[in-house]
């Protein structure tokens, strides 16, 4: 990082950001041919760090998954803009977290289970879930396991 008076290295205040984030970006690669989709997500943080995702069976992310399972991430939150009379001068507070990592299709149905509940406790929900069977059959569940990944702030 260059600016590494704006580093974020303590996995608490990284978590934060995580919470505070409404999505998160992931970047696909194929062919030197980036492809990025923004997604709605839930997480876990700690003795391993993974990203959750569902979506489609079909599409472009996973044909590109297929050939190539390393990603990059971003995330970011607490945006405010701010002026100043030059125009160089202006400028934007935010937080952010940019990681890289391989992503996979889960199959194994108590880990889909677990996805799904952490991906609804993010947005709001809390508890024990019930899934349509169906609903089920037609999602997709996505594993990013984080290898790396760096906080940055700027006040």
């Amino acid at each position: 990082m260059r600016r590494n008076d704006r580093e974020i290295t303590e996995i608490s205040m990284i978590g934060s950001i995580f919470s505070d984030a409404d999505v998160c970006r992931v970047a696909f690669a194929d062919n030197n041919i980036p492809y990025i989709v923004t997604m709605n997500f839930g997480f876990i943080l700690g003795e391993r760090n993974v990203l959750y995702f569902h979506c489609a069976h079909e599409g472009r992310k996973i044909d590109m998954l297929r050939r190539n399972d390393n990603v990059c991430f971003e995330l970011d939150t607490d945006h405010k803009l701010f002026e100043a009379k030059k125009a160089c001068g202006w400028g934007m507070t935010f937080k952010s977290v940019v990681g890289f990592g391989k992503i996979t299709i889960v199959e194994d149905p108590a880990e889909r289970v677990e996805a799904l509940d952490l991906i609804m406790n993010h947005y709001g929900g809390g508890g024990n879930y019930d899934y349509d069977e169906r609903q089920m059959i037609k999602t997709t569940i996505l594993r990013l396991d984080i290898k790396e990944m760096t906080g940055k702030q700027k006040k």
